[in-house]
């Protein structure tokens, strides 16, 4: 929503001749132009006004007129923390400048960017699809964590706070203020003064800027999107501890609807899509990188109400000096005692994160985050509206440029897709630290993208260059960064990862040949890679080579790998030929080449994070690209199953319909339980990478290479025999299904190879086992 102004209220007025006579003066507007001010409806504290000029909007904030509150209404400290903050990249408005002159409007007064956005002054966000309201509230904590993960030193807010014992200074400073302004005695208020100030949090040493007033209504989002373009409202904020910001932001959801006295802040309970209290803490503390058991949440609750009680008598009492900042000021007398009562229910209750301490229910099993919950809706919506609808116009590409070097192009339809994805912030969403996304979140992503076999690409989600990417965020220096990683992740460059070789059994990848020895400030490079994916991609600028160091004399079979950054363009380095999948080339996924390099020099910086490290680099590769992999062919197994339930209900044999006969509706049957099962195995190997590690999760990654390529072979298979000659056709995509998931069971190491390693790990946790018994 747009928010609404009003004629300047007459308690508020200024000249507007002087304001734009010292604008002049500053350079900020022309005395010719015609300066035009609105008051902003919203808001009980400074006033806050709507400047405007034929080329530029701007904000201004002022002190009310007046008798004030001893240290309210600082508007010279909400120009200063702006100030830092927008220096800082933080999203604020950017300020312009403070003026101390009282004689210009008759206060202080500071003028800041207007913001053109979203502002929602109803909490339970009305008209709002659900899903949105996630995605909104996703951002607000988001960005609520951003602010508290800021380097206060770097700040340069030198005594802008008086750091720990935050707490302590906040039940003192708004018993103050209460008392201050109170125009009779509330005994709850009394009592919840006295609880709090016995019930102090036992540390309260942690220091970090703070808001002191994060509420949804404080933030300025996006026109369109689901993103916080500014933070308002700063006139409470300090330094101190950042979980009573966390805190007053949840606080709506614990409202009861029997106080629902005011419009905007009513109960947020049973809303659809607004996320629990334990999705919101957990997003929060996954983006600070802290624990989520807040066993003193009950504590900052309570201040949280407190502190809204205090505002609500400060505003009743601004009412009675005939200087408050909105019509509405009178019945905020009626607030005060009701909410004094609810942070006294608030404080003797334990609400901290259940699900710290009584571990996960069943329903929780495998719960995405809010996050991911809104960013899957999101996908799927937009695989519904676009992606799947331009199927046919992909296939009709790669037929009719079957025979031409256009086939190794992609598609300007997946282009405008890219584009379309990325504008809708659906992007990179495989990487954790660009997206926010856990790899259990991003699992169930993977899962729809799934159902298509260009999707992926649409997302820039498509391996090999996901797991590329994942390398040199991982493991690659600042230049190799800067070079390669951030034009892969901005679309505009694809990549290849050569590992296989042809003259050697690459089951077991230490057999690999290709060469790599140091002359001078180059690598040279020799020797023969196949399967290289994505090689045939006009855009593939860059390969991941993995060679064997000849330089490296060790002991260690896995010591003497290293990965190296190959330009593609590089003399000596040539693709040889596509291969061929069940014969087709699979130039929608940028084809499957063998890539010969002879005496190949690069410099000695292109080397990823050191030589012999190069097996080290492929297990920190392989286990969420793998994963993904997984979860990918359960979405081709979906799909497969849903094409397969469609052709049983419309074709007859013998006198009933196909899924009347037994072994069809076993078939079905069967199919969805191998599906199932599956997709939980999948989910619990993308918990434990998250939880554990790439290292630690090696028994469960295995595990569902196996199991996942297995399943959806069978499934797909199942379902071109219910097709009967149609199935294995290029009418429908089976076929080509089955080629892919077929591939599955050797790419990324046969199953052979994985069942060995699931047993080794097996013995060993068993023998654990054992042992710990004796």
């Amino acid at each position: 929503m747009e928010e609404q102004t009003t004629p300047v209220r007459q308690q508020h007025k200024f000249s507007v001749d002087r304001l734009q006579r010292y604008l002049s003066v500053k350079s900020r507007v022309s005395n010719n132009d015609a300066l035009t001010v609105r008051q902003y409806s919203a808001g009980q504290s400074n006033p806050t006004f709507l400047i405007q000029t034929p080329s530029n909007s701007y904000v201004l904030r002022k002190k009310p007129p007046g008798e004030l509150l001893p240290g309210a209404h600082k508007v010279d400290r909400e120009y200063r923390v702006q100030k830092a903050l927008f220096s800082a990249g933080f999203p604020v408005p950017q300020p312009l400048l403070h003026c101390t002159d009282a004689e210009v409007i008759g206060t202080d007064f500071y003028l800041m960017q207007h913001m053109k956005g979203r502002i929602f002054r109803d909490m339970r966000l009305p008209g709002v699809r659900a899903a949105e309201r996630t995605a909104l509230y996703v951002a607000a904590v988001e960005v609520l964590a951003k602010l508290h993960s800021l380097d206060l030193a770097s700040l340069n807010l030198d005594g802008y706070g008086k750091g720990p014992g935050y707490c302590k200074r906040q039940v003192s400073t708004w018993t103050k203020q209460y008392t201050a302004a109170a125009h009779r005695d509330i005994p709850a208020m009394n009592e919840l003064s006295d609880w709090l100030r016995k019930n102090l949090p036992a540390s309260d040493n942690e220091v970090t800027l703070v808001h002191g007033d994060f509420r949804l209504d404080n933030l300025v989002f996006h026109p369109t999107e689901a993103r916080v373009i500014a933070v308002l409202d700063w006139e409470l904020s300090t330094t101190g501890q950042p979980l009573a910001d966390l805190a007053y932001f949840l606080m709506p959801k614990y409202w009861p609807k029997s106080l629902n006295m005011l419009s905007t802040m009513g109960s947020l309970k049973g809303i659809e899509g607004i996320p629990s209290v334990n999705d919101l803490i957990s997003i929060y503390c996954r983006c600070r990188g802290i624990p989520t058991a807040l066993p003193e949440l009950n504590f900052y609750l309570a201040l949280s109400v407190f502190k809204m009680a205090g505002i609500a008598q400060g505003i009743y009492a601004r009412h009675l000096l005939g200087n408050a900042s909105a019509p509405n000021a009178a019945q905020f007398a009626h607030c005060v005692e009701p909410l004094a009562k609810f942070a006294l229910q608030l404080a003797q209750r334990c609400v901290f994160l259940a699900r710290s301490i009584t571990g996960p229910t069943e329903e929780a099993l495998f719960l995405q985050t809010a996050k991911g919950q809104a960013v899957l809706h999101q996908v799927k919506d937009f695989m519904r509206q676009y992606v799947l609808p331009a199927q046919q116009q992909v296939a009709e590409y790669y037929s009719k440029h079957a025979q031409s070097l256009q086939r190794w192009h992609t598609p300007q339809v997946i282009e405008d897709l890219k584009v379309k994805a990325r504008e809708a912030g659906l992007w990179n969403l495989f990487l954790p630290a660009v997206s926010g996304l856990s790899q259990l979140d991003y699992a169930y992503i993977a899962e729809e993208t799934g159902r298509c076999l260009f999707a992926p690409e649409v997302f820039n989600c498509q391996a090999p260059d996901t797991g590329n990417m994942e390398v040199l965020h991982m493991f690659g220096s600042e230049e190799q960064k800067k070079t390669w990683l951030e034009p892969l992740l901005r679309g505009e460059s694809r990549s290849c990862f050569c590992m296989t070789e042809p003259d050697v059994a690459s089951s077991d990848a230490t057999n690999m040949e290709c060469t790599l020895h140091r002359d001078g400030d180059h690598y040279v490079i020799n020797g023969k890679k196949w399967w290289s994916s994505g090689a045939g991609n006009p855009q593939c600028k860059v390969a991941i080579v993995m060679c064997r160091s000849g330089s490296q004399d060790v002991g260690s079979r896995h010591g003497q790998h290293s990965m190296i950054l190959v330009p593609v363009h590089t003399p000596g380095v040539k693709l040889v030929r596509p291969l061929t999948v069940f014969g087709q080339d699979d130039a929608i996924h940028g084809g499957h080449f063998e890539v010969h390099f002879e005496n190949v020099r690069v410099p000695l910086a292109n080397i990823i994070l050191g030589e012999g490290r190069g097996f080290e680099i492929a297990q920190g590769r392989l286990g969420p690209g793998r994963l993904h992999h997984c979860m990918r062919a359960v979405g081709a197994a979906e799909l497969a199953l849903e094409l397969l339930c469609q052709r049983a209900a419309s074709r007859s044999t013998f006198g009933k319909k196909l899924y009347q006969h037994e072994v069809v509706a076993h078939w079905i049957a069967e199919c969805r339980l191998m599906i199932e099962q599956t997709r939980l195995l999948t989910l619990q190997a993308a918990h434990a990478l998250d939880t554990v590690g790439s290292r630690a999760a090696r028994k469960q990654i295995a595990m569902i290479k196996v199991a996942a390529a297995r399943m959806a072979c069978k499934v797909v298979d199942i379902a071109i025999q219910v097709y009967g000659g149609a199935g294995v056709s290029g009418d429908v995509p089976l076929a080509q299904l089955y080629s892919y998931v077929r591939t599955l069971r050797i790419a990324d190491g046969p199953d052979e190879v994985h069942l060995s390693s699931i047993a080794g790990l097996e013995l060993r946790d068993q023998l654990k086992k054992a042992q710990a018994k004796l």
